[in-house]
């Protein structure tokens, strides 16, 4: 449902995030998807809106620069150097998270994507929510990315609980993608921002060549996110191979419990009710504990390819050995 940006709705749209819900709501860019950047299940139901095929790292919105430290572990003083010139503006920077952004947002990595939107609407949702909101381009998978908010009713409309009308998007593409992480700053997406903007700034600045075999963008490599131990994927806990003692030193990932698993060292279950967005919001914390657990190996279950049980899939099969 459409509404205008008023106060009072944008107030509206702010306790809809706080509750878990989703709002579309304009930036300078181009419509987002907003949830709760720190509630992995509000998470799991923007890419459930979107469809998206896969759980590529989300944009973190933020509306005040102590947010920027609350949310990322800034080690490097250039971060600063460009956030206070170009901030708000239409310019994402990719750095080191801390612990209160949920695996799903990153998509398993250390590295969060983070950004001040350059619009009056976006910056007090997010004040009025909660500091964090996460919010691809509002639009469905492989669709158009939305400039006004009849974009967004037409394609997700029926998807979402509300679309805040803040009128026609000012820059109308995407923003600018920085990796701040590298030792020479690197673009991965050209946006808002230009590359001579950036090097007036930084001095060097590299741009990802989308041309490479081997591209280090995130979501672009065949495994993504991956534990360090060897991950095999089976269809049940019965399809392990090796006996007891094997099994004790394996740890498994069930998705919904069955099946019997006590003969395992350390057992993960994405959803006992077989909920396909508890398991999202729940897949890459457990990945990360059978990881750091005292096991050889880690088997996943395969989860069947229904809504989002497909995108876990997806994770999960990239997670594994080929």
């Amino acid at each position: 449902m459409i509404v205008d940006n008023s106060e009072e709705n944008i107030r509206r749209g702010a306790e809809i995030i706080k509750e878990g819900g989703l709002v579309a709501f304009p930036t300078e860019t181009v419509y987002g998807l907003g949830g709760n950047s720190l509630d992995a299940r509000s998470v799991a139901k923007i890419f459930e809106a979107k469809r998206r095929p896969s759980f590529d790292p989300l944009i973190t919105h933020i509306a005040d620069f102590e947010a920027l430290d609350r949310l990322a572990d800034i080690k490097d003083r250039r971060v600063y150097d460009v956030v206070e010139k170009l901030w708000p503006g239409a310019l994402t920077i990719i750095v080191p998270k801390r612990e209160i952004i949920p695996d799903l947002v990153t998509s398993g990595l250390d590295t969060m994507a983070i950004r001040m939107p350059d619009h009056p609407t976006a910056l007090e949702l997010i004040r009025l929510s909660t500091g964090a909101v996460a919010a691809p381009s509002a639009n469905p998978f492989g669709y158009l990315s939305p400039t006004r908010a009849a974009h967004v009713e037409a394609s997700l409309g029926d998807r979402i609980d509300l679309v805040l009308d803040g009128g026609e998007c000012r820059v109308g593409v995407e923003s600018t993608v920085l990796d701040m992480t590298r030792d020479i700053p690197t673009v991965l997406r050209p946006g808002g921002i230009d590359v001579e903007t950036l090097r007036e700034l930084l001095g060097d600045v590299d741009v990802l060549d989308r041309t490479s075999k081997t591209p280090k963008a995130p979501g672009q490599l065949p495994m993504h996110y991956s534990p360090r131990k060897a991950l095999h994927i089976v269809n049940s806990p019965g399809d392990v191979p090796g006996d007891r003692l094997i099994r004790k030193q394996s740890a498994f990932l069930s998705f919904r419990g069955e099946g019997d698993l006590t003969s395992f060292g350390t057992v993960e279950v994405l959803s006992a009710k077989g909920d396909y967005l508890e398991a999202a919001s729940r897949l890459f914390a457990a990945l990360h504990r059978l990881d750091e657990s005292g096991a050889d190996v880690i088997y996943a279950e395969a989860v069947p390819s229904v809504g989002l049980g497909a995108a876990v899939m997806d994770r999960i099969y990239k997670a594994s050995e080929k």
